[in-house]
């Protein structure tokens, strides 16, 4: 080989080289990471930062200033999470979190699953109930939250209804109702989007099934139970973690419904005490440490729900 040849040689090696690790970092199709990447800035900036921040202000004392005011602000470990932990508010918070979820994921997979095989099949009207039951989902909150005041008030039209069988106290000032309440009206309010979801898988159920099982003798159960069930598992997994992550979330409701997560904080979720300790009473350390432990929470029961219902 002459030293042209291995010239050229050498050269053409840095050069696949180069071309490799390019590949190895924007993948087999570049063109696809250009088009992610402002939805991955947008991602960095809007929630990898504030949760960054979140994190390093967890572990200092920190409170607001003015702008431009240079304040000192100690690195007091875990102190925060002690603090947090210690607070019987927040303790009350997540157990009624605990209850809402409780009520609220399986209520929203069993009727977001049932009305939509429903809907999947040849029904009348079935363009019209497929839109009646989204709309609440992009129905503004506070205006269908002022629906529920008018139907749960203390003379509302649900009492009026049940007459000497209403509870006493109501049900949105009831420390044992208001919370089961709230994951009720939630439910209601973002059934359609999880219609959708299963409406989604439904339609990748191949008929063949249906048909081998109803040949075999099945019943409409045991067709629904046998072979829709299995064949949306993936899509339950998205719904539980969605409605977990949701309820994680839970502020607008308690906030409007209750009046800020009453009667005496039966209402009151992780969110809305982070809002109250971290703006209205002035300590972000805290509220920080408290949200933090609120993705950890989150997270791991997540992880769990989707292990446990796809597994084999």
């Amino acid at each position: 080989m002459t030293a042209a040849a291995r010239a050229d040689g050498g050269a053409g090696g840095k050069v696949r080289g180069s071309q490799n690790r390019v590949a190895a970092v924007l993948g087999r199709h570049p063109v696809g990471m250009i088009l992610a990447a402002p939805y991955a800035v947008y991602i960095a900036v809007i929630f990898a930062y504030p949760l960054g921040f979140a994190i390093w202000m967890s572990f200092h004392d920190y409170f607001f200033a003015a702008p431009g005011a240079v304040v000192d602000t100690p690195f007091v470990g875990l102190d925060n999470y002690r603090a947090v932990l210690g607070d019987p508010g927040v303790r009350q918070a997540f157990w009624n979190i605990l209850i809402f979820l409780v009520i609220n994921v399986p209520l929203t997979t069993a009727l977001a699953l049932v009305l939509a095989n429903a809907l999947n099949r040849a029904v009348h009207a079935r363009t019209f109930l497929r839109v009646a039951f989204y709309v609440p989902y992009v129905t503004a909150s506070v205006a269908v939250v002022g629906v529920w005041l008018f139907l749960f008030s203390s003379g509302g039209l649900v009492n009026k209804v049940l007459g000497p069988l209403a509870p006493d106290p109501s049900w949105l000032v009831n420390e044992h109702l208001a919370m089961p309440v709230i994951a009720v009206f939630v439910t209601w309010k973002q059934l359609g989007f999880f219609i959708l979801l299963y409406l989604a898988a439904l339609q990748n159920v191949p008929k063949e099934l249906y048909e081998a099982a109803s040949v075999d003798g099945a019943s409409a159960w045991q067709r629904f139970w046998s072979v829709t069930v299995p064949a949306v598992r993936p899509a339950t997994a998205l719904v539980v973690i969605l409605a977990l992550i949701t309820g994680g979330n839970l502020f607008t409701e308690p906030y409007l419904l209750t009046g800020g997560g009453g009667p005496n904080g039966a209402s009151a979720s992780p969110v809305l005490v982070m809002y109250q300790r971290g703006l209205q009473q002035g300590e972000p350390d805290f509220a920080a440490a408290l949200g933090v432990l609120l993705v950890i929470g989150v997270l791991i029961v997540s992880y769990i729900s989707r292990r446990f219902i796809e597994r084999d």
